[in-house]
């Protein structure tokens, strides 16, 4: 996701590297997050990490599990560290969401937590399959192999 730089709302709190490394990712989906004051106000500090995190869905919603977010020290009411967190999609992505992870192999990884142009934190989760270590080796040979030939043609031209 490309930053816009006439955009001054828009800023990225964390990213998820790894997933696309770790997952081959087939689709994704931008959710709005619920989160506490202290939540917001700690996450425009940058203090946020969701790469160890998932989301399930769980008794037809979709909850972020495991990503952490600092408590926020001036807060008169903190928060949970690593508390699960209400995602917000609607009913026909949620469905389909139940139907990708229902599939073998399917699973719902976040890929990036950030504010968009409006200063609302949303959260985009990808539907992935986990890669073999066999496809992972391919991946990063064919990331070699594409910067080789970039130097290469950068040097002859």
């Amino acid at each position: 996701m490309a930053k816009d730089q006439s955009d001054k709302n828009y800023k990225v709190i964390a990213e998820n590297r790894r997933a696309r490394f770790d997952y081959a990712i087939e689709e994704d989906i931008e959710c709005g997050i619920v989160l506490m004051g202290s939540e917001v106000k700690s996450l425009r500090l940058n203090t946020a990490n969701i790469a160890e995190s998932y989301a399930e869905v769980k008794d037809g919603e979709l909850w972020l599990v495991n990503s952490y977010i600092a408590p926020y020290e001036q807060a008169m009411f903190g928060h949970e560290d690593r508390r699960p967190r209400k995602l917000l999609a609607s009913k026909r992505e949620l469905s389909r969401m139940w139907n990708e992870t229902s599939r073998k192999g399917m699973t719902l990884v976040p890929l990036v937590l950030y504010f968009n142009h409006r200063g609302i934190a949303k959260i985009k989760i990808a539907i992935a399959k986990g890669k073999k270590t066999v496809d992972k080796r391919e991946t990063a040979a064919k990331r070699d192999w594409n910067r080789q030939k970039q130097r290469l043609l950068k040097e002859h031209s």
